[in-house]
């Protein structure tokens, strides 16, 4: 038996599945900010699947009644949360807002697209947290615009110490559909990795900074 919910280990296997989730320890990926990492997630692949797309959009309405029962507003993180979020926002039967990743050049300039009343009481919608910097950016913008916020919910989570720290100093409840501790145990139960593979994946998830530099190191 794992410790994992049936939500963590069904997510888990959809992301894997479609392949949204990609894993390689030998070939490692290389993020917008240069970091090596031996996982990619791609969770816009969702989408395109329909199977996995109702389980998630199921999935994310049901955590938004069960743990934001207030809310009364989905909004989405420009540009990976928007469709979600219009999912979950379909289900609910609430209105729907996104938040963009900067203003607009031109018209009204707007940074949240919609109609935002003031004082509504906001579930966020994420596709990914990897350090939550700019998910937690989409908060803020909601707050200056008189939105409570009641917590955000993502489809996945890498888990990072950076994240789980800034969502505590914003003191942001977040809740994911699955995170990467889970899908680790789900690869290898599907044996889609190795014994070595799974024990280079735990290490990168508790020094992902220094994982990368000993990387690095041995390829040059």
């Amino acid at each position: 038996m794992s410790n994992f919910s049936e939500r963590e280990l069904k997510t888990a296997q959809y992301l894997l599945q479609i392949k949204a989730i990609k894993l390689n320890v030998q070939n490692p990926f290389t993020w917008a900010s240069g970091l090596k990492s031996p996982i990619y997630c791609d969770n816009r692949k969702i989408l395109s699947f329909p199977k996995a797309r109702k389980f998630v959009a199921q999935s994310l309405s049901e955590i938004a009644t069960e743990e934001f029962v207030e809310a009364d507003t989905v909004a989405g993180v420009a540009t990976g949360g928007i469709a979600h979020g219009v999912l979950t926002a379909a289900i609910l039967n609430k209105p729907f807002v996104y938040v963009r990743s900067s203003s607009k050049g031109h018209g009204l300039q707007n940074l949240i697209e919609g109609q935002l009343e003031k004082g509504s009481k906001v579930v966020v919608v994420e596709d990914l947290v990897s350090t939550g910097k700019s998910s937690l950016e989409a908060v803020d913008a909601l707050k200056k615009n008189d939105a409570e916020i009641l917590g955000m919910i993502a489809v996945f989570t890498y888990g990072l110490e950076a994240a789980v720290k800034n969502f505590k100093d914003y003191n942001c409840k977040l809740v994911t559909l699955s995170n990467y501790e889970a899908l680790v145990h789900q690869a290898k139960k599907l044996n889609l990795i190795e014994d070595m593979d799974e024990i280079m994946l735990k290490k990168w998830s508790e020094n992902p900074h220094l994982w990368s530099d000993e990387f690095l190191k041995l390829k040059n």
